[in-house]
């Protein structure tokens, strides 16, 4: 949305002009580094301050001012408050009650960050009940947002959830898919903070939706970030560590220091939870070094916990002492009882190596309560969410209803004005119609005959996808599964040392890591076959795609010592479906290290063709057969094969990514033979040029 500002006013001097289309442009190009923003907002001002008719009232001098208050908030709070002030008093004058409102918006923002949660909410209903008087409906959106947000932080997660779901209402409404992704992205957090996260993310699905249409690399982003902290939260360490690298490399192109900052620190946090804390504290430091220009105490606490947790493992007890008394300072002092909670675990954990046994008693009794009383709170919370969500849901379709019945109502009385109209028509058409109704009845016969026809080859699809489905599992699932049971039965019953179950720990990794990897693959496929799976092709860093896949199969490699060398150079973009694309080349890389013996080479390659590019998977393995290739890429063949090392397929692999390749206007063949190797090749499409941003 772009900002209107009144040039109307006595004397329009050059000097206004010139700030005028300053602050026009910004509204346009938003996606400026931070501090350049604010430096050409102060520009402006005082551009606006320095001309000989400058009146205080301005209403482009009052936005000017509410403009560099927003960007000052996580940079100068006590900046963002003078300016916020003035901003709100010269509107009063002037009786300008939009640039009143905006100010009341950010008076709220610089409460909220130092935690004082009355004033904040004070201060939003004031600018919301503004920006409804003039029905202002974008600028209230966004104190909807910002006073749900804050009901939030005061535990009232009722009220939060209330708040979002009426404000998406509206924004739904006037077609503001801005707010809609914000305050969807928003829900999803409120649930990921209960840990319930497949609700959490649901509703990021639908942000990831919303912001597809919106195009906005930046917004992608933010919710990027977010989804790697649940995704850290959730134990899923890898889709973590992806989707904040993607984050990571748009916040750092695009400067944008205070999500950066953020996205660092949720870096930190991945790696925390694979216990390297070395590459946590590197990111930590990260972060940390970026909060030294930011103003931003609620950021901090969950760096300054994550860092106090990797130097207390790494046994350097001060250090994290002192990380984790700064957080527990900042939490009490913004009542910030959950970032209280972590601090008072770590700083019992510390005095208790220390020896300081009183002081570890009295942390461990905080962090007991806190405990106590954020698990009540949690299950009041949910139970709170679980039933405002409901009775939000049921006043609405109850309204839905009364409309309904009042349109029938109308609809009643228009049908009966009809009728008789109706009946004269019915009677005039009614001598030409029967041969046009038994030429109708011929087509709907012959159609139906069809659709029956059709239903029966998809139900005997559906038998086969079934009867694949139990072999597979069966097959590829249950043994391995089964071992393990059997094994776990054996150890239970003393039949197994403990020196001779851990003699089995590798070989249970290996089963897991297939059974994991089988699963992926079964679920890909199955709803190929269900037609549940649906393409959405994008502009893809090809490069980028491969160097994550050979990372992530960069310990079968190193086990059998095989080389992977990647000629993919940067920028190959293709346009394809991220998830579908990264299915095959997962497959394709893992089938060549499986088939490859000790000591052997595999080799990724792109060549660039006229509307696509060629892609081929080599590897120095035992090859195959005219008959094996016959049947490879054979939808009926479900049979699994044993690598050089004994490794385990699925039986599916290749089938599913000939189905993944031409889903995506590409195509896939294979060259082989005995004793040298094989050599999988795949086409995929180019990006348009109308798909690549500006620059």
């Amino acid at each position: 949305m772009f900002e209107t500002y009144n040039l109307n006013q006595p004397f329009c001097s050059v000097k206004r002009i010139l700030a005028a289309i300053s602050l026009f442009l910004l509204g346009i190009f938003y996606v400026h580094p931070q501090a350049e923003i604010r430096k050409q907002l102060k520009d402006s001002i005082q551009i606006l301050s320095a001309d000989a008719d400058f009146n205080t009232q301005d209403t482009l001098y009052i936005d000017l001012l509410v403009r560099l208050s927003s960007h000052m908030r996580y940079f100068n709070a006590d900046s963002l408050y003078i300016l916020a002030k003035q901003a709100q008093k010269y509107s009063k004058l002037a009786n300008y009650t939009r640039g009143e409102s905006f100010a009341f918006l950010r008076l709220g923002d610089f409460h909220s960050d130092l935690g004082q949660n009355d004033r904040a909410i004070n201060f939003y209903t004031k600018g919301l009940v503004l920006a409804q008087q003039i029905e202002d409906d974008d600028l209230a959106l966004r104190i909807i947002n910002n006073l749900a947000g804050e009901n939030g932080y005061k535990g009232d997660y009722a009220k939060a959830l209330s708040g979002y779901l009426s404000g998406i209402e509206l924004a739904e409404k006037i077609g503001n898919k801005d707010i809609q992704s914000i305050m969807n992205e928003n829900i999803a957090n409120l649930y990921a903070a209960q840990k319930d996260y497949d609700q959490a993310l649901v509703f990021f699905k639908k942000v990831k939706k919303i912001n597809d249409e919106i195009g906005n690399e930046i917004y992608q982003a933010e919710t990027m970030s977010n989804l790697a902290s649940l995704y850290a939260d959730m134990g899923r360490l890898d889709y973590a560590m992806f989707n904040i690298n993607r984050s990571v490399a748009i916040f750092e192109k695009n400067n944008i220091l205070d999500w950066l900052a953020f996205a660092y620190e949720t870096k930190g946090k991945v790696y925390l939870k694979q216990k390297d804390y070395k590459w946590a504290l590197y990111w930590y430091n990260q972060s940390e070094w970026l909060h030294e220009d930011l103003d931003d105490d609620r950021g901090k606490i969950d760096l300054f916990n994550g860092m106090a947790e990797a130097y207390l493992y790494k046994g350097k007890d001060s250090i994290s002492e002192r990380y984790a008394l700064e957080a527990f300072d900042i939490s009490t002092r913004i009542k910030f009882m959950e970032g209280k909670q972590k601090c008072a675990l770590t700083l019992y954990m510390i005095q208790k190596n220390k020896g300081e046994y009183q002081k570890a008693l009295a942390y461990h009794e905080i962090f007991q309560d806190l405990s106590d009383t954020l698990h009540r709170n949690e299950n009041k919370r949910s139970l709170t969410l679980l039933k405002t969500k409901t009775n939000y849901e049921q006043q609405r379709l109850a309204l839905v209803e009364e409309n309904e019945r009042a349109l029938a109502a109308q609809q009643r009385y228009v049908n009966a004005a009809l009728l008789i109209l109706l009946i004269f028509v019915v009677v005039t058409i009614l001598v030409h119609r029967n041969q046009k109704i038994q030429k109708k009845l011929n087509t709907e016969l012959k159609a139906k005959q069809e659709i029956l026809e059709k239903r029966e080859k998809e139900l005997n699809e559906s038998n086969e996808t079934k009867n694949k489905l139990f072999s597979i599992i069966g097959h590829d699932l249950r043994g391995p599964i089964g071992a393990l049971q059997e094994l776990l039965k054996l150890f239970g019953e003393g039949e197994v040392k403990k020196n001779e179950f851990l003699d089995f720990i590798p070989k249970l990794r290996e089963d897991i890591d297939h059974i994991f990897f089988t699963l992926n693959n079964l679920l890909s496929w199955g709803r190929t076959q269900m037609n549940g799976s649906v393409t959405q092709p994008v502009v893809v860093d090809l490069e980028s795609l491969i160097k994550e896949n050979v990372n992530l199969l960069s310990e079968v490699a190193k086990k059998k010592s095989i080389k992977i060398v990647n000629h993919i150079e940067e920028n190959t973009m293709i346009w394809s479906d991220t998830n579908q694309i990264d299915i095959v080349i997962r497959n394709l890389i893992s089938n060549a290290l499986k088939f490859t013996p000790m000591n052997g080479m595999v080799t990724i390659d792109a060549v660039n063709m006229e509307d696509c590019w060629q892609i081929s998977v080599k590897d120095t393995g035992v090859g195959m057969d005219k008959i094996t290739l016959g049947k490879l890429f054979d939808k009926s063949s479900n049979v699994s094969t044993y690598g050089t090392n004994n490794e385990k397929g699925t039986g599916l692999g290749l089938s599913l990514c000939k189905e993944m390749v031409e889903k995506n206007k590409g195509q896939i063949w294979v060259e082989s033979s005995i004793s040298t190797g094989s050599s999988f090749y795949f086409t995929l499409p180019k990006p348009e040029a109308r798909y690549f941003r500006a620059s």
